[in-house]
């Protein structure tokens, strides 16, 4: 299976963060919303109208002031009480508001609970993302890059070293990149793998690496530094190597 080019246009993945992904913003209205339920537990309907009406009291004064006339918090308890009197007007007499009960309220909880575990799951890929850059970047000072095998998620990497760079192409994780896409090398010998390629990196890796496939099929056994212009002609044209590495693959079959 050779590189695809053009590329489709698919959404790259955006760049993993360096730091932590910060917390959750301050929301007013739902503070509202959990104060009046900590308020309602064990009231009544009688009880829970009550607080209804003093709430609508104290809109009523608050609209006299600016400041106060936007309040989100206040208007979402009001929103809160007049939601629970009526849920205690249609339930039977004597019915006592509980939160653990209320299905909206659980409703809530577990959708906090799942936007909860995605932050978790971006904070842990963000750490992996930044420690395998860590490790290409030892590797590459090292002149050891050639000899790795990439794995999942090194696209990633690559777009991490990049964003620490300050957006500087990467030239040599590029390279390595294209050489082990266009050989099949290390993740990328599934097929999978190879397809996902098309949309998380860029089009000149992409070029390159459909280059280098067909030069190899071309002329089997050439060396990598013998194919050095394969880089160059990517870097500047990938819209003409890729045109090439097109026009190979028709000519080879």
């Amino acid at each position: 299976m050779t590189t695809p080019w053009p590329p489709p246009r698919t959404a790259r993945r955006p760049l993993a963060p360096r730091v932590a992904v910060p917390r959750e913003p301050v929301d007013p209205a739902r503070i509202g919303r959990r104060v009046v339920r900590r308020r309602a537990r064990g009231m009544d309907a009688v009880a829970v109208a009550a607080a209804l009406e003093d709430t609508r009291f104290d809109a009523r004064q608050n609209s006299r002031f600016e400041d106060l006339a936007d309040d989100v918090r206040g208007r979402a308890e009001l929103a809160e009480w007049e939601r629970l009197d009526q849920l205690l007007a249609a339930a039977p007499a004597g019915t006592v508001y509980d939160p653990d009960t209320d299905v909206v309220v659980q409703a809530e909880l577990a959708a906090d609970a799942a936007a909860a575990a995605a932050r978790e799951a971006e904070l842990r890929e963000a750490a992996r993302v930044a420690a395998r850059a860590d490790e290409l970047q030892a590797l590459r000072e090292l002149h050891a890059l050639e000899q790795t095998e990439p794995r999942d998620g090194d696209e990633a990497a690559r777009d991490e070293l990049t964003r620490r760079a300050g957006g500087y192409v990467q030239a040599d994780v590029d390279a390595w990149l294209a050489r082990a896409l266009g050989a099949h090398r290390g993740h990328y010998r599934d097929p999978a793998a190879r397809e996902a390629a098309a949309g998380l990196l860029t089009p000149p890796v992409l070029a390159h690496a459909a280059l280098l496939a067909e030069l190899v099929r071309l002329v089997p056994g050439a060396d990598v530094d013998e194919l050095a212009f394969a880089a160059r002609l990517a870097t500047t044209e990938p819209e003409a190597a890729g045109d090439l590495a097109v026009f190979l693959a028709r000519a080879r079959s």
